[in-house]
């Protein structure tokens, strides 16, 4: 089966985003950068990426949080959809729960590609520091849901960020207009 993964030069892919935006800015070694390999289905990439970070936690490269036993990183930049979104963590879908995995990969995504890989809550939240990054009018409301002034029914995936040192949203104020 063939894969939908965005490819890594594509103009969509959180891959080529990070690059061209951050880390071609910075003096970071590109033998340090861990691209998922687009070359392979989503189930396989997403394995492949589980492998590839359990030998760097038995390297030392990723640290190891005492508290969850997953990878503990310095820091993730996470930003959220306005469904309330976040990494492919959507709202109502099964991966929200996943308990186990460190990656994972969604098959029927309801925003394209329907196919992609993500890091699954437990790694997530074992960060060390979290930074959610919203802008735009049309995640206000995703927004006041998250951040707890809402009666919205459902809980939104961005509600269930944590980190194990610290959480810090950073909005702009059409983002922020509902609060």
């Amino acid at each position: 089966m063939a894969s939908s993964i965005t490819k890594r030069d594509h103009v969509d892919s959180n891959y080529k985003l990070a690059l061209d935006g951050f880390l071609c800015k910075v003096p970071i070694p590109p033998g340090q950068v861990y691209g998922i390999n687009d070359a392979l289905s989503a189930e396989a990439a997403a394995d492949d990426y589980e492998t590839c970070l359990k030998h760097l936690v038995q390297r030392n490269v990723i640290a190891t949080s005492k508290t969850t036993g997953f990878p503990k990183f310095d820091l993730m930049l996470l930003g959220m959809g306005p469904d309330g979104h976040l990494a492919s963590l959507f709202p109502g879908h099964p991966l929200v729960n996943e308990k186990n995995k460190w990656v994972t990969c969604i098959k029927d995504s309801p925003k394209p590609p329907p196919e992609r890989i993500t890091f699954t809550f437990p790694v997530i939240n074992s960060a060390a520091y979290n930074a959610m990054v919203v802008t735009g009018e049309g995640k206000a409301s995703a927004v006041c849901t998250a951040l707890g002034n809402s009666q919205h029914s459902e809980t939104l995936p961005a509600q269930l960020l944590s980190a194990e040192d610290e959480l810090t949203w950073f909005l702009d104020k059409s983002a922020a207009s509902n609060l």
